[in-house]
Parts: C-alpha cells; structure tokens; sequence
C-alpha cells in the first residue's frame, strides 16, 4: 500500500488533510475527505497510475467535501458516507458551507455506509468505525493489516474535534474515543482530518489517565 498525504487550504485557515490510498497490485484508489485542489489530488493518482475507486468522507463539512463533485466528474469512484451524514451533504446548515464562506455544495452518496462495514482496495481491507461526535455520523477508518486509522475530526493529536455544531455531542465524542478508538492496538497510527499524526498508545494517557498532552 502506498499513501500519500496532501494538505488543503480551506476557508477555515487551517488545513484539511487530504489522504490518497493506493493499492499497488490492482491499482485501485481511494481518496479521503478531498476538500479542494483537485488537479494537485488528480496529479498525484496519475502518478500513481492508480484507478479511483472510492471517495471516502469521514463526515460531512463543508471543509472536507469541496473537491468531491469535481473530483468525481474527471476521474468517477463512488462517494461513501454514513448514513447519518448523508442528509447533511446538502443541508448548509449541517454542512456549514455558508458559514465558512463557501458556495452551496449538492452532492450524493454513491453508497452508505454503516459501523462494521468493511471496505476493500485490491486485498487491502479497511473497516468503517462509527465514532459519533463531531458529527453524528462521523465516522473513522481502520486497517488493521496496515497497522493506521483514519479519524476524520473526530481524534486528533493531543485533543479532539469540535462538539459546539450541529448535530455533534461532547458525550458522544469522548465515548466514541473512549471505547471504540483507545481499544485499538497502541502501535496504531492515527491520520486525522487537521494537523500532524499520532499514534494510539500516544493518545491513551490523555483518554484513560486523563493525563495532559506533552507536546
């Protein structure tokens, strides 16, 4: 498995990360929460020579879903969100488009998802983790072979996502955190939506021990 990262400027200020997952046997692709920069995305693919399979969204923001519909007219692959995101794909006030100054954004998922499901890119599985919180169908993606979890803006490092919008809950967040992501074998590494990597057994202090982040 090949994966690169790119960082996209967004109208928030603070960058969205852009993941590219590859399969170097099949060369099926997916790419996760593809908030703009399109052409920089699509040149990284061709590069590649990898095929577009998926277009996962962790959840439904306006700062993670803006290069979705351009994406998907140039290079096709099947929009997947959880279902109880998908409604929020075309609600500005879920969404948050108008709010951080993008235009309105309409989109469809391809595909549902739901917690337990499992995702497969050449003999690469994943497994869709329901973690409610930021949003309230937020959700995180873990590769157990590949040893790395995808959390969306649900755990970043030392803190975690926002739960002051629509639909998400401090409660849900700590319990998603809590008792699905601290679960998860410590030498995990975490790719969140927002900043720098970490790795479970990192983040285990501040969740289990409430211990500070010693940065």
């Amino acid at each position: 498995m090949i994966l690169k990262e790119l960082k996209i400027e967004t109208w928030i200020g603070d960058p969205t990360n852009c993941y590219i997952v590859f399969d170097e046997e099949t060369t099926e692709t997916m790419v996760i929460d593809p908030a703009g920069d399109v052409d920089k995305i699509i040149e990284m693919i061709n590069i590649l020579k990898g095929k577009l399979k998926y277009i996962y969204i962790t959840h439904c923001h306006g700062d993670h879903i803006g290069g979705i519909n351009e994406l998907k007219n140039k290079l096709g692959g099947k929009i997947l969100i959880h279902r109880y995101d998908a409604e929020g794909l075309n609600d500005e006030k879920i969404n948050l488009t108008t709010y951080i100054g993008m235009d309105k954004i309409e989109l469809e998922a391809d595909s549902i998802i739901d917690d337990g499901d499992l995702i497969h890119l050449g003999n690469i599985e994943f497994k869709v983790i329901h973690t409610p919180g930021h949003t309230i169908g937020s959700t995180s993606l873990y590769c157990q072979k590949e040893k790395l979890l995808f959390s969306g803006d649900t755990l970043f490092r030392g803190t975690w996502g926002r739960t002051d919008l629509p639909t998400s809950s401090i409660e849900n967040i700590m319990d998603s955190i809590v008792n699905k992501l601290m679960i998860l074998p410590d030498d995990i590494i975490v790719y969140p939506g927002h900043g720098k990597s970490t790795m479970i057994k990192e983040e285990k202090p501040i969740y289990l021990e409430l211990k500070p982040k010693l940065f």
